[in-house]
This record gives C-alpha cells, sequence and structure tokens, in this order.
C-alpha cells in the first residue's frame, strides 16, 4: 500500500473519530473511543495523534480523583474543521473575472501590484539609496520569492526575464488584469526602495518559455510609499 493510499484510508477513521467527539456530552478517553467505533486501542491513538497534531482534537488529563494516574481524555476542537478542501483558485478566477470587466480593470490591478510591492520588497533604511545594480538584485530577490525564477541580463538589468508565472493558468486566461498587476508588483517595489531604474513595460509571454520585464533610468528616487505614508501620520 502507498503513502497516498493509506493516507486515504485514514481519512474515514480520523473523521468517524471527531463525529464521535463531537456527539459525545463529556471528553472521551481512547478506551472509550476504540468500544464505540469497535477498533482496536492503539489505532485509535494512532489517529488521535494525528488529530492533535493537525489541530482538530484536544487533549488534555482530567483532574485527579483517587489513586492511580489521571486519565487522559480528548475534545474536539472549537471552530469549523481545517482539514477540508480549498478552492483558492477558484476564488482567484472569480474575483479577476470580476475585475476584468471594469473600464480601468489594467490601470486598477496596476495599483493594486503597486501597494503590494511596496509591502513585499525588503525594506533598507532610510539614508540608504541602493545603485541600478543592487536595486536590481533586490528586485529579483522579491520575484524570486514569489515564484517568477527571473534571470536578469546582467548586474544593471535593462531586461529581466520571468521564466516561470505562479499564476499561470490565470495569468494565460486573464493576462490583460494579471500581467498589470504583476508590473505594478515591480514598479511598487522599485519605488519603494528609491531605485534609480523603474519598470517600463512588461511583456507577457514574449518569448515560447519567458516573460519579458524592461526597466530604464528612473525620473525620481524620492521616498518610498510606506515612507510618505509615515510622513503624513
Amino acid at each position: 500500500m502507498t503513502r497516498t493510499d493509506q493516507a486515504t484510508g485514514d481519512k474515514p477513521r480520523r473523521q468517524a473519530l471527531l463525529e464521535a467527539l463531537r456527539a459525545s456530552d463529556a471528553p472521551l478517553g481512547v478506551t472509550e473511543l476504540a468500544e464505540r467505533l469497535d477498533i482496536h486501542a492503539n489505532t485509535v491513538r494512532f489517529h488521535l495523534d494525528a488529530l492533535v497534531e493537525q489541530g482538530l482534537v484536544d487533549r488534555r488529563l482530567e483532574a485527579p480523583t483517587g489513586r492511580g494516574r489521571p486519565r487522559t481524555v480528548h475534545t474536539p476542537h472549537p471552530g469549523m474543521d481545517r482539514g477540508g478542501r480549498r478552492q483558492y483558485h477558484l476564488l482567484a478566477k472569480i474575483l479577476l473575472a470580476q475585475l476584468s470587466t471594469s473600464p480601468d480593470a489594467g490601470a486598477a490591478a496596476e495599483a493594486a501590484g503597486r501597494n503590494w510591492g511596496s509591502y513585499l520588497v525588503e525594506h533598507i533604511p532610510p539614508p540608504h539609496r541602493p545603485g541600478a545594480a543592487e536595486a536590481t538584485q533586490r528586485l529579483t530577490a522579491m520575484m524570486t520569492d514569489l515564484g517568477f525564477a527571473p534571470e536578469a541580463d546582467g548586474d544593471a538589468a535593462e531586461s529581466i526575464r520571468l521564466r516561470q508565472c505562479p499564476f499561470l493558468e490565470l495569468a494565460e486566461e486573464y493576462s490583460s488584469t494579471l500581467c498589470p498587476l504583476h508590473l505594478g508588483l515591480m514598479r511598487g517595489a522599485l519605488a519603494e526602495i528609491r531605485a534609480p531604474i523603474t519598470a517600463t513595460s512588461l511583456e507577457p509571454f514574449a518569448e515560447p518559455d519567458a516573460c519579458i520585464l524592461h526597466l530604464s533610468p528612473s525620473r525620481s528616487t524620492g521616498m518610498g510609499t510606506r515612507q510618505r505614508r509615515n510622513r503624513s501620520t
């Protein structure tokens, strides 16, 4: 039996344990659960350990009532079951589809990207002004963390190839919205670190295996977004 098969087979028993705990008016020990589900106590312990580790079940010792060791009991962790399936891809698709109907969808997406780019880039001290090479390195570091696999054409690059897209399937369908968001991310990051370069344009799927970001000298290297916010508060 493979690990995947075993994990699939474990789910019904763990679900049964959770349901038994939720149906009980009082905390239950291993022996009680084994009797209720008609399975071996060691099997109950194995699955309870996994449920406790996942944060779905709480384990504690009961207050002593006499001689002997206090009994270990279990209760379901309060709140919604966090072991369910996630549909973040569907959520992103719904939001992108809605945004794409806006007359200014690209501009709105770029503005959102700028805000997040200023937040995601590594902070630098206010007196420090990076050169073009350092700014390129900081930008590629952020894009690497985000999963774009960037390749700059030199230390002070004029272009950066993005070999991967962490939102590839969505970008293929909603490039007119998602690609401006990516461009905004990079523009916001460069503005935040007061870089002497700016992201002028992003060519989606310019090559069979890459998008290309074009860079050029920037006109202004004033305060970054976060610093302007701090100055105004």
